[in-house]
């Protein structure tokens, strides 16, 4: 995963690591070196990661008390999760003991060496948690293996972006856009599953901050960008410098109205308002979404458009358990049977960072155009327009069927075409729009068949297993278009 930039960072994954032990004292005290042996690796293992602050357990689980107090202990230091680890037998009720406790969610943790029993303690601990409707997620063998490691980590990142999900706020910009049911959610269950609050603001907020940012300022952002975007199509009509001035100070009112109103991710309307009497907010959703502006890295800020709530949540979850990676918000415009990839297109929400990979701005601005906006949305302004640039990805979307989550994954392939080529497929959509030409797992008839939604959301890389795991957490149906 790329180094984490920007102004502000990311905190780590705060994991909570208690070792179970047998609750007869001279088989305790006689394998209490082991045990702690087995912590120390599991919490140097992690920690080696880069993305985990580990806070062991105290004392070895042997009673009652001592899980009840570790547990308390672990909550006491907010993790975001706990593992069960186990090295050797141990009695079951120190488990569900602990858990009364410590933060969940849980992974139940064993090593596989023959002359030791931690797997034995696991599975006895493991249907103990089954018995009393715990969720938890097992996982076994060397902790030093990178592939185990993966494993744990896989959950962790999971479990951790739930974690840090609760107790954020969206902030709703608008109202139900082009009357799409997909794009609004119930507060109060947003509120119960996942601890999330939403905050509304009025479209003309933004109208209104942009109107008060300091000309130097915006002045100093359009000439960064005259100097690093690769074509600038000024038109003196829809797209004119002051038009995109404009735009630079939108994404500034953002940014304020964001602090202001403590926001840790957002979703726009703008059809018919904004895009109508004011200008598109095409750039302010690109550089929200984006790890950098021109005035220098930030951390990403998800940015949906046409207000879509459950694409934002997706969204958000992809940048937690990614630890920051920026993330594509997309239409699905278009399947070209010929060459079997998907067009995934919008306006504004493709950061720009998907034209070239990159965490250096001149790396993915050089081949980024922005044109005229399209004729539905008179008031002008510019398109940020690129190609995706080719990788592996995973894609997905929370949906609701009958007041029911469930989540739909989807990995493929971003992939790309000579420039001719890829300009000849993106005129025969909308122009003017970002697109990522993807190839998918599954066959067309599978996907057209099954997907939920006409929005799409995801980053590059392999995420299928942290998706998964955040399904189960949350206890609701997953599955994978593959």
């Amino acid at each position: 995963m790329p180094a984490r930039m920007g102004r502000e960072s990311m905190r780590k994954l705060r994991v909570g690591v208690l070792t179970m032990s047998d609750g007869r004292k001279y088989i305790h005290e006689d394998l209490l070196e082991t045990n702690w042996t087995y912590q120390r690796r599991v919490a140097a293992a992690l920690e080696r990661t880069g993305l985990v602050e580990v806070v062991q357990g105290e004392a070895v689980v042997n009673t009652s008390e001592v899980a009840q107090q570790e547990g308390r202990r672990l909550a006491r230091a907010e993790v975001d999760l706990t593992i069960l680890n186990y090295a050797i037998w141990c009695y079951p009720h120190l488990s569900a003991m602990a858990t009364h406790f410590a933060p969940g969610p849980y992974l139940l943790f064993c090593n596989v060496h023959p002359s030791e029993c931690g797997m034995v303690g696991m599975l006895a601990a493991a249907g103990t948690m089954d018995q009393l409707g715990k969720p938890y997620t097992r996982v076994w063998g060397d902790i030093d293996d990178p592939s185990v490691l993966a494993r744990v980590m896989s959950y962790i990142r999971a479990a951790g972006a739930l974690s840090e999900l609760r107790g954020q706020t969206y902030g709703l910009f608008g109202g139900r856009p082009l009357g799409m049911y997909t794009a609004v959610a119930n507060l109060d269950q947003w509120a119960s599953m996942f601890g999330l609050d939403v905050e509304h603001v009025e479209q003309q907020d933004v109208v209104t901050y942009a109107h008060q940012v300091d000309d130097a300022r915006a002045e100093a952002g359009l000439k960064w960008l005259e100097e690093r975007v690769g074509h600038i199509a000024y038109d003196n009509e829809g797209l004119t410098r002051e038009k995109l001035k404009l735009q630079v100070k939108s994404y500034h009112a953002y940014r304020q109205i964001i602090e202001e109103r403590g926001l840790q991710f957002v979703g726009t309307k703008a059809h018919g308002d904004l895009t109508d009497t004011f200008v598109t907010v095409d750039i302010a959703e690109a550089f929200l979404n984006d790890p950098y502006d021109w005035e220098g890295p930030h951390e990403p800020i998800v940015a949906a458009t046409e207000a879509d709530m459950d694409g934002a949540l997706t969204m958000q979850l992809f940048k937690l358990f990614t630890r920051g990676e920026p993330v594509l918000f997309s239409d699905v415009r278009h399947y070209d049977h010929e060459d079997n990839v998907w067009y995934f297109a919008n306006s504004g929400t493709h950061a720009t960072y998907f034209a070239g990979r990159s965490r250096t701005p001149e790396d993915n601005l050089k081949n980024v155009s922005f044109l005229p906006e399209a004729s539905y949305y008179p008031a002008g302004g510019a398109s940020v327009h690129h190609f995706a640039a080719a990788g592996e990805v995973t894609l997905a979307r929370l949906a609701r069927k009958q007041g029911r989550y469930w989540m739909a994954i989807v990995p493929g392939e971003i992939v790309s075409f000579p420039k001719e080529k890829a300009i000849a497929k993106g005129n025969t959509i909308t122009p003017e729009w970002p697109c990522a030409f993807t190839r998918l797992q599954c066959s067309a008839d599978d996907f057209l068949g099954g997907f939920p939604c006409n929005h799409i959301h995801g980053c590059y890389g392999k995420w299928v297993d942290e998706l998964l795991h955040v399904a189960a957490i949350l206890g609701i149906e997953a599955k994978v278009f593959a």
